[in-house]
């Protein structure tokens, strides 16, 4: 039996990740902002399920959250970080309140959830991070530019995070899915500005409309996307990056082909600024 740590496990991927957990019969820390919500889904109980209240901003309530695991399962094996949300509107468009809010979440949140619970990897010389990213974290769109910006923030994390831990025995994957079919573009998960300027509607207009119109029709299956983010750490050798959907998997091919041939038609500029 792994334990697993998990943010943002009331709803969405948080709560299938937690479920399929369960299911597979490992133990899991399951953390949110209202662990009742957590506990209403399983109201005849399980055995492996430790639900929690801890909100990613408060660093505070993760040690919390840590120490009861602990206390009830001594080890954390897998830290999946998934707390999070979206925010649409363009750049230009988004109040600053609205971007640090945002940040907080998304970025600074699993700085504290890190904070928390790698002492406890670290000691054991094993386990394996999960940070939930975004396609939106590797080749972004507009309207979604500070979301993904918030994502593109994670990867660097992981980057740097993977080649820190590697020694140390710990795994660390970012998971970067498309669409999937949960609540993540209702407006429980998504943060909608005004579109205030109107030289905008171009540019990132058609975005706006899509996404509200893709609520619900999202290709994704989540139990399937949970299922294959538990795969991943029984694997002797997981990947630093998991693409989940072929949206997903359309997106980062395009971008990769962006980058080689703006490389490859600019390689002479680059390659004339030495010494």
């Amino acid at each position: 039996m792994s334990v697993w740590f998990v943010t943002g496990a009331s709803r969405g991927l948080g709560a299938q990740i937690t479920r399929e957990a369960l299911d597979r019969g490992h133990g899991v820390i399951a953390t949110a902002r209202d662990a009742a919500a957590v506990r209403r889904a399983y109201p005849q109980g399980r055995a492996g399920l430790l639900a929690v209240d801890a909100d990613v901003t408060e660093p505070e309530q993760l040690t919390a959250a840590v120490e009861a695991g602990l206390e009830r399962f001594g080890r954390i094996d897998v830290v999946a970080n998934n707390a999070g949300y979206g925010l649409i509107g363009a750049i230009e468009e988004i109040s600053d309140e609205a971007a640090r809010a945002l940040f907080d979440v998304n970025v600074f949140g699993v700085l504290n959830t890190l904070r928390a619970t790698l002492p406890t990897l670290r000691a054991q010389r094993s386990g394996h991070v999960l940070n939930i990213g975004s396609v939106g974290g590797f080749a972004t769109a507009p309207a979604a530019g500070l979301y993904g910006a918030s994502k593109f923030a994670l990867e660097g994390v992981s980057e740097a995070l993977h080649g820190e831990l590697a020694p140390l025995g710990v795994h660390v994957t970012i998971v970067e899915p498309g669409g999937f079919r949960t609540d993540f573009l209702s407006s429980s998960s998504m943060r909608v500005e005004p579109a205030s300027i109107p030289d905008y509607v171009a540019g990132a207009g058609p975005v706006r409309e899509a996404l509200a119109e893709n609520d619900g029709h999202q290709p994704g299956d989540p139990v399937k996307a949970a299922r294959a983010i538990v795969d991943i750490t029984e694997v002797a050798a997981p990947p630093l990056r998991l693409q989940l959907g072929a949206d997903a998997v359309e997106r980062v091919e395009a971008k990769l082909d962006l980058v080689r041939s703006e490389l490859d038609r600019w390689r002479h500029v680059a390659l004339s600024t030495g010494i």
